[in-house]
C-alpha cells in the first residue's frame, strides 16, 4: 500500500462527562491517494470520525496525524482539508464560479489563477459553460458537482465527503457514485467518504472501514469484505445473508458441524466461533443458495428439503423464501429467467458449495 497520509492514533470521543463514546480507542490509517470509506448504521461513529478529521469536533484523547503533523488541535480552516455535506452547502447569492473560487479567495489567491483552477475544476466535475448560474438553476447532481469542485480547486492533501448522495434520487446517486470514482481514480486525490449505504460503498471503495459501536469491525477491500466477513455483524450489515442460528456439533481445525436450530445439519468454515457444544450464526450468501424442484435425495449430497414459501420477481432477478426443517427460513436469489421454479408448497431442496457457509459467533 503507499505511504500513510492520515492517522488517527487511539482517538476517542465523548460527549458529556461519562457519556457514552461516540468513537472507542480508534487506529486507523488512510493511505495516500486511496478513496476509503467509513460504513455503518447511524450512531455507529462514522460521520465522527470524519468530523474529527475536519477539525468540526475535537478528540477527546489520541493523535490525528496529517502527513505526519498532529492536527488535532487545529481549527478547520488551518487543516487545509476539502469538505462536501450532504446538503451541499453552497451561497445561493453566488455563482458557480463564484462558488468554486470561494477558498481560494479566502486563501488569496489571485483573479486571474482564480478563473484558471476554476475553469480546470468546472471541466473535471463536466460542468463547463455553468459558471454564471446560480445554484438554484441547477439540478441536485449538479449542484453536489460545485460541491465537489469547490473541495477539489485549492488541491487539498484529502477531500472528504459525508453522505453526499444522501439526497439524490437512485438513478442520480448511482450516476454520481461512478462520477466520484472516476474522477478519483483520474486525479489520484485522497478521499474519505462516509455512507450508511453498502452497495455505494462497495461501488466506490479502494477499502472500507465498517463501524458499529464507535468501532472499526473490519477493514478491508470491498471483494474481502463481502466474500469474508470478520464477524456476524459485518456479515449481517454488508449485503444479505442467512443467518442461521445453531449449535457446533464438532471441529476440525476450522472444519464445523452444525446442527441448525431448525434440524438440519451443515458443514461451515470457522471463522470467529468456538468448539463442540458452543452456539454459532451460520451465513449463507443467497445468491450462492441452488434451489431445484425435486426432493433433495434427487439432488444430492448436502442438500437439504426445503419448501418454496414465497417467490418475489425483482427484474433481473428473483427472491425466493423457502421452509427449512422445523420453523427455520432461507432466502435464495436466482437471475430472472432460468429453469421453472419450483411449485409453491411442494417438494423442493436447497444447497450451496462447499466454502460458502461460514460460522460466527452470536453478537452478545
Amino acid at each position: 500500500m503507499s505511504e500513510t497520509l492520515v492517522r488517527f492514533e487511539g482517538v476517542r470521543k465523548t460527549y458529556g462527562a461519562g457519556g457514552p463514546a461516540a468513537v472507542q480507542s480508534l487506529d486507523l490509517d488512510i493511505a495516500r491517494g486511496e478513496l476509503l470509506t467509513l460504513l455503518g448504521p447511524s450512531g455507529s461513529g462514522k460521520t465522527t470520525t470524519l468530523m474529527l478529521l475536519a477539525g468540526f469536533e475535537l478528540p477527546s484523547a489520541g493523535r490525528i496525524m496529517l502527513d505526519g503533523r498532529d492536527i488535532a488541535r487545529l481549527p478547520p480552516h488551518r487543516r487545509g482539508i476539502g469538505v462536501v455535506f450532504q446538503s451541499y452547502a453552497l451561497f445561493p447569492h453566488m455563482s458557480v464560479a463564484e462558488n468554486v473560487a470561494f477558498p481560494l479567495a479566502v486563501r488569496g489567491v489571485s483573479k486571474h489563477d482564480q478563473a484558471r483552477r476554476v475553469a480546470k475544476a468546472l471541466d473535471t466535475v463536466r460542468l463547463q459553460g455553468l459558471g454564471d448560474r446560480r445554484p438554484a438553476q441547477l439540478s441536485g447532481g449538479q449542484q453536489q458537482r460545485v460541491a465537489l469542485a469547490r473541495a477539489l480547486v485549492f488541491e487539498p492533501p484529502i477531500v472528504l465527503l459525508d453522505e453526499p448522495l444522501g439526497a439524490l434520487d437512485k438513478a442520480l446517486r448511482e450516476e454520481m457514485q461512478l462520477e466520484i470514482r472516476h474522477i478519483h481514480q483520474r486525479l489520484g486525490v485522497t478521499m474519505l467518504y462516509v455512507t450508511h449505504d453498502q452497495a455505494e460503498a462497495l461501488t466506490l471503495s479502494d477499502r472500507i472501514a465498517v463501524f458499529e459501536g464507535g468501532r472499526v469491525r473490519q477493514l478491508a477491500d470491498p471483494r474481502r469484505l463481502y466474500d469474508r466477513p470478520a464477524d456476524a455483524f459485518v456479515a449481517g450489515f454488508v449485503g444479505e445473508n442467512n443467518l442461521l442460528p445453531g449449535v457446533v456439533e464438532s471441529r476440525e481445525e476450522l472444519d464445523l458441524r452444525v446442527r441448525l436450530d431448525c434440524g438440519p445439519v451443515v458443514d461451515a468454515q470457522a471463522v470467529d466461533c468456538g468448539g463442540a457444544g458452543e452456539r454459532c450464526l451460520v451465513a449463507i450468501r443467497p445468491e450462492r443458495v441452488a434451489v431445484a424442484g425435486v426432493t433433495a435425495a434427487e439432488l444430492g449430497e448436502g442438500a437439504l428439503p426445503a419448501v418454496l414459501t414465497e417467490a418475489i420477481f425483482q427484474g433481473d432477478h428473483v427472491r425466493l423464501r423457502l421452509a427449512l426443517g422445523d420453523g427455520g427460513a432461507i432466502l435464495a436469489k436466482r437471475p430472472a429467467g432460468m429453469s421453472a421454479l419450483p411449485e409453491p408448497g411442494g417438494p423442493a431442496a436447497v444447497a450451496w458449495p462447499e466454502g460458502a457457509a461460514f460460522a460466527f459467533r452470536p453478537p452478545a
